[in-house]
């Protein structure tokens, strides 16, 4: 009965972690523009009235992998930047919901943590959260290979207002 049991609760843990996605910093270095970040200005994620995500002080931008099924992919890539009118991203509705959604058509998904503007963080405010999709965009078709995704189309899907800084 134990040996079940361990083998039972083994095996949950094996699924668990095959569904877990990754989280891979933007940058491997020195991130560009960037201040050295106060020790007053800690990331925080907190649940909402309604449920929902939301995460704050963004200083160590990263994407959170959503693999496509094999059997249904694609070849089709998706980064989402969350919205949250620049105070904080609407990180499940508008981000990890979205992917979600996105991998049960064969899409993968990217969703992409970015700096909010901040002068505490940042030397110039306005070109943080541009910087990091920019640097999304590499990372993913520098990695499309290592993850084997075989990508045919990339796209980024943008929630306001991060839309602003994206236009020419």
């Amino acid at each position: 009965m134990a040996k079940s049991s361990i083998f039972i609760m083994l095996l949950f843990m094996a699924i668990n972690y095959s569904n877990a996605q990754e989280v891979i910093p933007l940058y491997t270095g020195d991130i560009p523009g960037a201040k050295p970040t106060p020790a007053t200005y800690v990331e925080n994620t907190e649940v909402r009235s309604n449920g929902t995500l939301s995460v704050t002080k963004v200083s160590i931008p990263t994407i959170t992998v959503f693999e496509a099924p094999k059997n249904i992919s694609t070849g089709t890539a998706v980064i989402i930047c969350p919205g949250g009118g620049y105070g904080a991203l609407a990180f499940s509705h508008e981000g990890t919901d979205v992917a979600k959604r996105f991998n049960a058509i064969g899409v993968t998904a990217f969703v992409l943590k970015y700096r909010l503007p901040s002068d505490e963080i940042m030397v110039d405010k306005t070109y943080g959260p541009l910087q990091d999709a920019q640097q999304a965009i590499y990372l993913v078709r520098k990695m499309q290979k290592n993850i084997g995704l075989r990508l045919i189309r990339l796209e980024l899907w943008v929630f306001l207002p991060v839309d602003i800084l994206l236009q020419p």
